[in-house]
């Protein structure tokens, strides 16, 4: 049926045309309401920062420290704001991201009321994208006339040799894909990457999932298929989205890897010659579609998940269970591509086009996307408002233009300077923990001062920021616009083939409130955003300043040293630089955490828990950030009396700041997302499981056994 179907769909724009313009003049009648609608912002919640950069107000008197540092800290404020609707979680994180968002909007708002004709080719680009998003009326009456090109295009590739063609065009989504980043074992040079994706579901276990919540799920998924294939065009679309789940459940359950297996650097760098490739490919004519891309002069081609040797096997000491999750990857994908029918191909890639695109389409398609990735998914009850989801938009396609003036405006230069303080603190006290670990051994003491040494942190934006230099942005078309930034980004992805490393290139904008390691260039990076309350401001007490950013700057420099990130030497190449005892020792502690986090069952009366594995890297971050800062903290006030300040000690006022960072709720929905799919711990896990483990928060809080956190020294784990 989905054959015969796609072919006739693929006949002529007219076959494809005729019943979307019948239907979108069906909306006719509800155009009125639509145009320049805008669903009201939720009032959201403040936090008091108090005098010192924390509100002693929102301590929780009748909850003792050792019993819940978390809720200590921040239930008070949890229990007096209720999530806003347009969130399926929220925070301090949250609260800050919503700063800039409002911060950017007051540019744009500047750009708008300016004379036309004073507009700089820039602002011109911002607001020409802003606009065309938020012009919901003209999106509503043009219907899916924009996207009849792209679709025809993919009714139009009726073989798999087309297909692929079109699977190395931008914008177009393709279950394998290529692209260029550093070579993970030579950082000197680019090389090209070759992976593959296919599920419209978050992860593969969602496929996998048989609990009556699992199957509501799936069937949910299958009757958005069902609205995107009708709304394609397809004459029986029930039957095209069960071809197309049928293609996504193969490649859960066939091909893809467990995500806490994938995690692991040794096993996901595996270089092949374009020979080598070709030959795993089956019938996808690889090489051609390389070249299209313009990758084809690559110096090797790095594919990430291919079956382990047995070499590779014995050397990870993979066991059944650990085999059992790993599935055939890219041989499996291009075996699996092969052998599937065009039309399910072009079925699947029509539902990406529209699903991705659902935003700048008719309202029934973004409506019909929120209600399953964000209301079943996440629960969150009501659409985000328009205007932000347009910031968004912007920043997503052209954001370095806009964070060009958001740095200019909301960056103020001593903020940097207090930065590279904490900065060269935190790089003192790692490099004293790494004199005195006892379970490290001198040789490799060695190496890893050279690569705390080789460290390259970069604090508030990059200093050339990105100009888009050929990027036309059209007024008035916003699928033109996304089509004409994926081009751009393509062309500017391949030409680092050849070209020496970019190392003022960062992968956050300016305006984004968080931070990140990169093991490759070896550089921890802090967007100007973050820079502020509850991060960090001028005015705080210096504990404060060291709890919250200190620990966030300690977070990001672990990673280095985490589970992963350890696998990368001082020049950022992956490769051992440990003794095999050092190394032992070392997973033995990361062990132990994945054991305590493991022990974290929020949910289903504690049958749902956190995954360990899967967030070892980021649970080394944190335990071994906070050590850092607070080390480096005792550093910054060596030789100063630290005052006792609303009857809190420098100390304790240190671990309530990174406790403030971390105070969130959520709705169950997304808690059970993120305990799935996010390689981060829930965020009272994010306090309360790290504090446990440092002897420093028992003394500051007077922390004894009968408390409910108590842990006994010798089962607390301090890594770095």
């Amino acid at each position: 049926m989905i054959q015969k179907t796609a072919a006739l769909l693929g006949a002529s724009l007219l076959a494809l045309a005729t019943p979307a313009f019948a239907d979108d003049h069906a909306h006719d009648e509800a155009l009125d309401t639509l145009q320049g609608a805008e669903t009201p912002a939720s009032t959201l919640p403040t936090i008091s920062f108090g005098k010192w950069g924390f509100d002693p107000a929102y301590l929780a008197a009748d909850i003792k420290p050792g019993d819940d540092f978390n809720a200590y800290a921040n239930k008070t404020w949890i229990d007096a704001n209720p999530l806003p609707p347009e969130f399926s979680r929220i925070g301090a994180f949250t609260l800050l991201g919503e700063k800039s968002t409002a911060d950017v909007k007051a540019l744009m708002d500047e750009m708008a009321a300016k004379d036309p004709a004073a507009l700089s080719d820039d602002e011109r680009r911002i607001l020409d994208t802003y606009r065309g998003y938020l012009d919901t009326a003209t999106i509503e009456a043009k219907g899916l006339v924009p996207a009849y090109p792209y679709l025809e295009r993919i009714y139009g590739a009726t073989s798999l040799d087309k297909l692929a063609m079109l699977w190395a065009e931008p914008g177009y989504a393709s279950p394998v894909s290529g692209y260029v980043s550093i070579d993970a074992k030579q950082p000197d040079r680019y090389i090209a990457s070759v992976g593959f994706g296919g599920l419209g579901l978050p992860d593969r276990d969602y496929y996998l999932d048989t609990t009556e919540k699992g199957k509501a799920i799936q069937a949910k998924y299958k009757a958005y298929l069902a609205f995107l294939l009708g709304e394609a065009g397809y004459q029986d679309p029930a039957a095209a989205a069960e071809s197309v789940y049928a293609f996504e459940d193969r490649v859960a359950r066939e091909v893809s890897w467990d995500r806490a297996v994938r995690r692991n650097r040794d096993l996901t760098y595996n270089l092949l010659t374009a020979e080598e490739l070709s030959a795993i490919a089956g019938k996808v004519p690889v090489a051609a579609m390389l070249a299209k891309i313009g990758v084809e002069k690559s110096p090797g081609f790095v594919v990430s998940l291919m079956p382990p040797t047995t070499e590779e096997i014995a050397r990870n000491k993979l066991d059944a269970a650990t085999l059992a999750k790993i599935g055939t990857g890219m041989p499996g994908m291009f075996a699996l591509v092969s052998e599937t029918a065009p039309a399910t191909l072009q079925a699947w890639m029509a539902k990406e086009f529209l699903s991705a695109n659902a935003a700048v389409l008719p309202k029934r398609f973004d409506d019909a996307r929120f209600d399953f990735y964000n209301k079943t998914l996440l629960g969150t009850p009501e659409q985000r408002p328009r205007w932000k989801r347009a910031i968004g938009e912007t920043e997503g396609l052209i954001g370095e233009l806009v964070g060009k003036a958001y740095v200019a405006r909301y960056f103020p230069a001593e903020n940097k300077a207090a930065m590279d303080e904490l900065v060269a603190n935190l790089r003192t006290a790692l490099g004293a923990s790494i004199d005195e670990i006892k379970w490290m051994g001198e040789e490799t003491k060695t190496q890893a001062r050279a690569k705390l040494a080789s460290f390259d942190p970069k604090i508030g934006y990059r200093p050339n920021l990105e100009t888009y230099d050929g990027l036309a942005i059209t007024a008035g078309d916003p699928i033109a616009n996304r089509m004409a930034a994926a081009k751009w980004a393509l062309a500017d992805n391949v030409a680092k083939l050849g070209a020496p490393i970019n190392r003022t290139e960062w992968g956050m904008l300016p305006q984004t409130v968080n931070a990140y390691y990169n093991a490759v260039k070896n550089e921890i990076v802090f967007p100007a955003a973050i820079l502020q309350q509850p991060f960090f401001a001028l005015s705080n007490d210096i504990a404060v300043n060291y709890g919250a950013i200190g620990g966030v700057i300690g977070h990001e420099m672990g990673h280095g040293f985490d589970d992963q990130g350890s696998k990368s030497d001082a020049s950022g190449a992956l490769r051992n630089w440990w003794t095999d005892a050092d190394r032992a020792a070392f997973d033995a502690l990361g062990n132990r955490l994945v054991a305590q986090y493991n022990a974290f069952c929020p949910l289903d009366e504690g049958k749902t828990c956190v995954n360990g594995r899967l967030t070892l890297g980021e649970n080394i971050g944190d335990v071994g950030g906070l050590s850092m800062a607070y080390r480096a903290y005792k550093l910054a006030t060596k030789g100063k009396e630290v005052p006792v300040i609303d009857g809190l000690t420098g100390d304790q006022r240190f671990f309530l700041a990174w406790a403030q960072v971390w105070r969130s709720a959520q709705r169950e929905e997304s808690n059970r997302n993120r305990l799935r799919t996010d390689s981060h711990s829930p965020e009272e896990y994010r306090v309360n499981g790290v504090v446990r483990n440092l002897d420093e928060w028992y003394e500051a809080f007077g922390v004894k056994p009968g408390d409910a956190m108590y842990l006994p020294p010798e089962q607390r784990v301090r890594i770095w």
